[in-house]
């Protein structure tokens, strides 16, 4: 017999379902219901959180300048860096088979962790070797991602789904911020090899939160063929239908992308700022405002549809941009700007990861894959905002950057809070 993914007992008819924990009549580990401890989601992304934003997009740039890399090799090395998060859909299915999902949490963690340990022991972080094993270890860190997803879509209550969405995004980002902070802290004061051992344990300690994760049951097939004919139609019942398009179109417009924040530094001249304060404001300051964006996100009811929800976050942080479109270009409309925008992308991230799960349905055997689809496209209005805001910038100046991604943002919002708001919330049973 094959041991694959979670599942509740609709899914598990014609199976033998195995919990980690006492067996109630219906199939399902004693105490689900009450012991989803949505919390623990603030835990489990911080391997990849410092990983991708406190090393790969944060500290890495730092340390390869201090060896004298050239910005345009650093640049074209964190691009290269950065690539597994739109393509991690290719070996994330993974996680769905073989072992429990927060087992492979831990293992990709762990794996990533000390990869990028080796890279540090590299003479140079730019050296071809020190890039390819930093390469893997984002590769093996988008396993967390993976998981975290799968096990999220585990989650049976509406409510419970909202706060591990917001924990899971503020997480997300202070425990980004804080481990730019420690490395950064630590350049001066070990050797590169022993700062490489610090960076594997802010990477793989965290992980071990996963055994804290709430219990799940796992769907034992007779047949390898059963299994492959429930993963298709849990595919098919995701993505091939009409239910799919506007949630597909929901990934895809250009809504709350967030685009704007690797651009505002870069404007902040043009509003009288100085680098420091700039500094200041886009740097740990900027990412604890978008962790607490996160976190107040929780504070949305849970009656209100999770699309619903995220798009009303993306309209009202579109129009946080007007401040910085229609405003002087003075130091504070500037800090006002920044401010609420970072506040509510924050928010908006949150809503995302809800919406991501409201399209997913339940995990069943495929769901760490299908949510890693799912969150891919979330990354494609990322790319060409970045596009559009710089064509902004360029045309019309400071205010064109923020006017392009607010007038772009509000027009798509309106679109799809149209459809959403006039159409009938799709039964939960309906949606996996």
């Amino acid at each position: 017999m094959i041991v694959f993914g979670e599942m509740n007992e609709i899914e598990a008819v014609g199976a033998e379902v195995v919990a980690e924990g006492p067996v109630g009549p219906a199939g399902e580990a004693a105490g689900m219901e009450i012991s989803e401890r949505p919390w623990v989601f603030g835990l489990l992304p911080a391997p990849i959180a410092v990983l991708a934003n406190g090393i790969i997009q944060g500290a890495l740039s730092f340390l390869m300048r201090r060896q004298g890399v050239s910005v345009e090799r650093i640049a074209a090395i964190v691009s290269l860096l950065i690539l597994p998060q739109t393509i991690y859909f290719l070996w994330s299915p993974i996680t769905d088979f073989l072992m429990r999902r927060r087992t492979w949490l831990m293992v990709g963690a762990s794996s990533a962790g000390l990869l990028m340990a080796l890279a540090f022991h590299a003479r140079n972080l730019a050296s071809p070797v020190a890039v390819a094993l930093m390469f893997l270890s984002a590769c093996c860190g988008q396993l967390v991602v993976s998981s975290c997803g799968g096990m999220m879509g585990t989650l049976r209550r509406e409510r419970s789904r909202r706060v591990a969405s917001g924990f899971y995004q503020g997480a997300s980002l202070g425990f980004g911020a804080i481990a730019i902070f420690v490395l950064t802290m630590l350049v001066t004061q070990m050797r590169q090899g022993w700062l490489g051992w610090v960076a594997a344990a802010l990477i793989a300690l965290p992980s071990l939160a996963a055994l804290a994760a709430p219990a799940q049951t796992v769907i034992v097939d007779e047949e390898v063929g059963q299994t492959l004919r429930r993963i298709w139609g849990e595919f098919k019942t995701t993505f091939l239908c009409w239910r799919a398009v506007p949630y597909t179109l929901t990934m895809l417009f250009p809504i709350a992308s967030g685009s704007a924040i690797g651009l505002l530094p870069g404007v902040a001249q043009d509003y009288g700022v100085n680098s420091h304060q700039m500094a200041w404001m886009n740097g740990l300051a900027g990412a604890l405002l978008m962790a607490a964006g996160s976190f107040a996100a929780t504070l949305i009811p849970a009656r209100i549809r999770a699309s619903v929800g995220y798009l009303t976050v993306a309209l009202v942080n579109a129009a946080t941009l007007g401040v910085l479109w229609l405003g002087p270009l003075r130091p504070g409309t500037y800090y006002v700007g920044v401010t609420l925008y970072l506040f509510t992308i924050g928010a908006a991230y949150a809503m995302f990861t809800a919406v991501v799960l409201e399209f997913l349905g339940t995990s069943g055997k495929s769901g760490s894959g299908r949510y890693s689809i799912i969150n891919s496209l979330g990354n494609v209005p990322v790319a060409y905002m970045t596009a559009m805001d710089g064509w902004g910038d360029k045309t019309w100046g400071a205010r064109g950057l923020a006017g392009t991604e607010a007038v772009m943002g509000a027009v798509g919002v309106t679109l799809l809070l149209a459809w959403f708001l006039t159409q009938g919330r799709t039964k939960a049973g309906e949606t996996a």
